[in-house]
């Protein structure tokens, strides 16, 4: 006969293996999908960008126009892009960052097939600037929702980032391939492929978000004296004139890194071409490492370690310019400059600091566009300098523009300024 022993609880009885704010498998799962699809979204938007850049021969001898002509759409667009960050913010109050990250994509996809599908150039200008503006929905509003989701937001942002230098690193190329064999529209079309299945997947996979702000009137969220008032701290002011340094280096490297070494320091074509994509490479590399290094350390201390690359790299690349010191001083130089450019992990993550939950959405897009529209003037200026004075000197103010960036925070941190 079977001895009697302890009854078996019941699996109402029984202690479960984790209370419910005890496990982590699902909010892990879920913060982690969310940071992967908004980097995607925002490498998707980056890519529908710059596969135009390889293709404008072809497109400039398909409408007869000159080069100028066609960066003028260019132009057009990206300063749409700059323009679109702060109304996106609002948007993301108003209607919740899922739907905004999901209109941007689209848009991107939309607009880029109207570009491939374009009849004339005044067509391409006016839908390269749709390009723009769609896109640039993106990134304020998904910068702010991956803050909701992490406490270590360095590294989120950080991450995040990255999607925009691991287009940089494939997209050109492709497009050239692509165009090569099959024309510039099919070229442009790459866009409309990186972003539909992106839009699929963020649709499928992120949970819809709350608006902060649904009944706000939008002419409030656009009046002009909250928005000076922001703007006018003097620590969002003193970020905001950092990021504008950073931005103008970012974009100046951007335009004319190749030509600088093609030109400036008499490398071959393919050579400057391969360098150019070793400097994305490090710049998307560096980009999460930078990030979280500020959670752990500082944003200042970071920022300032990014900066000091900057005048290093510029530097280096200059003497190799000028000195004519070789392709291992060049190499190093770039290196240099890809971590120099990831300066925005940090000091955005240094602007969400600053502000409360309840003015990331509006307040990051507003100094998004502050930042980004003026530092977008880095290829006019350093394209005239470099006519005018040639490449060592253009460079060379490169890293004057970093320097000058170095000696605010230093100063900032070695006199106790507060800023």
């Amino acid at each position: 006969m079977r001895r009697a022993g302890p009854t078996p609880k019941s699996r109402r009885d029984r202690k479960p293996l984790f209370r419910p704010d005890e496990i982590p498998a699902v909010n892990w799962r879920y913060k982690h999908t969310a940071l992967a699809l908004c980097t995607l979204a925002f490498t998707a938007t980056m890519v529908a960008r710059l596969v135009i850049s390889p293709l404008i021969p072809q497109i400039r001898l398909e409408f007869g126009v000159t080069n100028a002509t066609v960066g003028l759409g260019l132009s057009g667009m990206w300063l749409a892009y700059a323009l679109a960050q702060f109304p996106s913010g609002v948007l993301g109050d108003r209607y919740g960052e899922r739907t905004v990250i999901l209109t941007a994509v689209g848009a991107t996809a939309v607009a880029s097939l109207l570009i491939a599908a374009s009849p004339s150039i005044v067509a391409f200008i006016v839908f390269a600037v749709v390009l723009g503006a769609g896109a640039g929905l993106h990134y304020s509003v998904a910068t702010t929702f991956l803050t909701r989701q992490f406490d270590d937001i360095g590294r989120a942002i950080g991450v995040h980032v990255a999607g925009g230098p691991v287009a940089g690193l494939a997209a050109p190329p492709l497009a050239a391939l692509v165009g090569s064999r099959y024309g510039w529209r099919a070229g442009i079309a790459l866009g409309v492929a990186a972003a539909v299945p992106v839009f699929v997947l963020f649709a499928w996979r992120v949970r819809p978000t709350e608006p902060l702000r649904p009944d706000q009137a939008m002419r409030e969220r656009f009046a002009f004296g909250p928005l000076a008032e922001l703007l006018s701290r003097p620590r969002i002011l003193y970020t905001t004139a950092l990021a504008t340094m950073g931005a103008f280096t970012w974009q100046a490297t951007a335009s004319f890194l190749p030509s600088f070494l093609e030109f400036g320091t008499e490398l071959s074509t393919a050579v400057s071409a391969l360098l150019f994509s070793l400097y994305f490479l490090v710049h998307g590399a560096t980009q999460p490492v930078t990030g979280s290094i500020s959670d752990r350390i500082g944003r200042d201390a970071t920022v300032m370690a990014t900066m000091a690359a900057g005048v290093v790299g510029y530097g280096l690349l200059v003497a190799a310019a000028e000195f004519g010191f070789g392709l291992p001083v060049t190499v190093v130089g770039v290196g240099f400059v890809g971590l120099a450019m990831s300066w925005g992990a940090p000091l955005q993550s240094r602007f969400m600091d600053l502000l409360s939950d309840a003015e990331r959405g509006a307040g990051f897009g507003l100094v998004r566009t502050a930042y980004m529209v003026v530092g977008a003037s880095g290829s006019v200026v350093v394209g005239a300098v470099s006519d005018a004075a040639g490449w060592t000197v253009a460079f060379g103010l490169l890293a004057g523009v970093m320097g000058l960036a170095l000696t605010a925070l230093a100063a900032n941190r070695l006199l106790g300024l507060g800023y």
